[in-house]
Formats: structure tokens, C-alpha cells, sequence
């Protein structure tokens, strides 16, 4: 008797269960190749549920300008109407703004309070981006745009690591390792 009392399932395995169902059912309509390529199999039912919410959160979030986020929309001042001081305060007034949508900029150590904040004015706040409702998920910005300027990224932000696997693969010479020249200390998102 205690045997086949063992096999059944707990309460809360039946509630994992009857979640993945209704996840799978839910993102049906979204399947395609680049889905089917990732085993969730492997992984315990609780951590695979978490990773089809993440999935269908993103299939459904709205891909919206970053300044229509906010309620009303966020619409800060033009940099060139504003003096040094004045931009500084609305600068940390909308970093910390951007960072309650979970918005975090990454790199901006060598930019300047000007430059980083025309940064936010042109390219951020403007910026057509999934709306994820997941309170585990941020969007980072990379403020170096590494992406497309590696020089950058190997002069300033690069581990002693990184700038010697960038040398290793593409063979050019490294820039000089240099410190930022504004350093900052913004939110981060939590790991």
C-alpha cells in the first residue's frame, strides 16, 4: 500500500502540471522552429514553467516607444535648453525613472552628463521596444554601443580577459586601457 501511496503525484507537482499545460496551450499559436530547438525536458516542470511564462510574456508584450511606458508619457526637456546643472538633475531624475521600468543602461562611463543624457533624448526614450510585464526581466542598454564599436568597449570596459580573447581572435592591436572618465554609479539589475 505505502508503494502505490509513493507514486502518486503531490499537490503542488499536479499544480506545476496543469501550469505547463496551460502555457503550452497558450503559446501554440507562437511556435515555430527556434522554439522546438530548446529542450525543456530536461529541466524540473517549475523552471520549465518559468521559462514558458518568460516565452509567452515576450510574444505577447506590445513593442511600444520607451517613453510611452510611463503613464503619462515621459518627455524630458531638449539637451540644448537645458544648462549643465539643470541636465544633471533631470539626467538622474530619468536614470532612475527608466530603472523603475526596469530599464538599465550599461557603459556610460565614458560618456558625460551632456552625452548621456542627448543619448536618452535621442535614442532611448524614442526607442520601439517590447514592454515586458516580468518583474525578472530588464532590458539592458548598452550605452558603448560595443555592438559596433569594439574600440570602445576594449579602451574602457573589456576584463583583462576579454581585451586578450579579442587580440587571440581578431588579430588587431588593442587600444590603451583607460579609466572612464565619469564614473557612475547607477541601478543594477538584481542577479
Amino acid at each position: 500500500m505505502s508503494q502505490s501511496h509513493s507514486q502518486r503525484p503531490r499537490p503542488e507537482e499536479v499544480e506545476h502540471l496543469l501550469r505547463n499545460a496551460q502555457l503550452r496551450d497558450e503559446l501554440e499559436p507562437y511556435l515555430d522552429e527556434a522554439i522546438e530547438r530548446v529542450n525543456v525536458t530536461e529541466l524540473p516542470t517549475p523552471v520549465e514553467n518559468e521559462f514558458l511564462a518568460s516565452m509567452l510574456a515576450w510574444e505577447k508584450a506590445p513593442v511600444v516607444p520607451i517613453s510611452q511606458w510611463y503613464e503619462p508619457e515621459l518627455v524630458i526637456p531638449r539637451p540644448e535648453s537645458l544648462t549643465d546643472e539643470d541636465l544633471h538633475g533631470i539626467l538622474w531624475d530619468t536614470i532612475h525613472r527608466l530603472f523603475e521600468q526596469r530599464i538599465v543602461l550599461d557603459f556610460t562611463d565614458h560618456l558625460s552628463d551632456r552625452a548621456l543624457y542627448t543619448l536618452i533624448f535621442r535614442d532611448i526614450l524614442p526607442s520601439a521596444e517590447k514592454k515586458i510585464d516580468n518583474p525578472r526581466n530588464y532590458l539592458h542598454w548598452d550605452c558603448a554601443d560595443a555592438g559596433n564599436d569594439a574600440e570602445l568597449w576594449l579602451r574602457y570596459y573589456a576584463t583583462d580577459e576579454e581585451r586578450e580573447m579579442w587580440a587571440d581572435d581578431f588579430k588587431d592591436p588593442l587600444p590603451e586601457r583607460e579609466t572612464p572618465p565619469f564614473t557612475r554609479d547607477l541601478p543594477r539589475a538584481p542577479f
